[in-house]
């Protein structure tokens, strides 16, 4: 494998990253560090925020001479619509113009897909730490981003909302019952945009620790959960996915785009 240049793009405000330390947890572009460097230790590694950053411009004339760009989770939602939202959206955008490889996770991918033009709301149900039976489609079956992967599969996954309309050439990939978009791809001129929902980057363990982190909020402003004992009876159900789960099987999409980029 030769030695590649990824900018990964932290989806998170600085406030929740920092929340994230105080409670012992990694944020997601410390995650996707860990598990890309598990695949390829050739990869080297720039982080941009563009919620924050103050040198987005001078991030913006360096887009061109990375490999591929990685775009992470965030606890925020797309419809909101915020200044912060705002600033996102139009670093995808312009990323979607001058990085060829695009891999847009959970969030990023609604990041991704807004940008293009789709179209992303809140959905009927959440995902809250596992996604189950995600069935990969006949389009899915024959990408290369999929190539490996055992049908029908758990994974990790973090989310309200969902892609309700992908982009003019999007193409779905792969599914399950709570959201129809779990897996997509799409172009952006010779841009080269892959998808997902759930999370190939982040462990169980962690999905955990962001559950017990999220408990009040999981429980009276989302209303995901009536109490602590439904919170820790689906913890309960995650660790027994958790003695199942195959490391290898579990991240084998992030090994593939960075197949595809060398």
């Amino acid at each position: 494998m030769k030695d590649s240049n990824i900018l990964i793009v932290e989806g998170n405000l600085k406030e929740e990253n920092h929340n994230f330390l105080k409670a012992g947890i990694k944020t997601h572009t410390e995650s996707l560090k860990d598990s890309l460097s598990c695949i390829n230790g050739n990869l080297s590694f720039d982080v941009a925020n563009p919620s924050s950053d103050k040198n987005l411009e001078e991030v913006k004339k360096k887009l061109p001479k990375y490999d591929g760009l990685i775009w992470g989770g965030s606890s925020l939602n797309i419809y909101n619509n915020t200044p912060e939202i705002k600033r996102q959206i139009e670093f995808m955008r312009e990323c979607q113009k001058q990085v060829r490889n695009i891999l847009a996770i959970c969030w990023g991918m609604q990041v991704a897909v807004t940008a293009a033009g789709g179209e992303v709301k809140k959905a009927k149900k959440p995902h809250i730490g596992i996604a189950n039976q995600i069935l990969i489609n006949s389009e899915g079956l024959s990408h290369q981003f999929y190539k490996n992967k055992i049908n029908n599969f758990n994974s990790p996954a973090f989310n309200f909302d969902e892609v309700v309309k992908l982009p003019s050439n999007g193409v779905c990939l792969a599914s399950n019952k709570i959201n129809q978009v779990q897996g997509l791809y799409f172009e952006v001129g010779k841009t080269k945009i892959y998808g997902l929902q759930y999370h190939p980057e982040i462990s169980y363990e962690k999905m955990v620790s962001l559950i017990e982190f999220r408990k009040d909020r999981l429980i009276q402003t989302r209303k995901a959960f009536k109490n602590q004992i439904e919170i820790e009876n689906h913890i309960l159900f995650i660790k027994k996915e958790i003695a199942v789960s195959n490391k290898t099987q579990r991240m084998i999409e992030l090994k593939n785009w960075i197949d595809n980029i060398n």
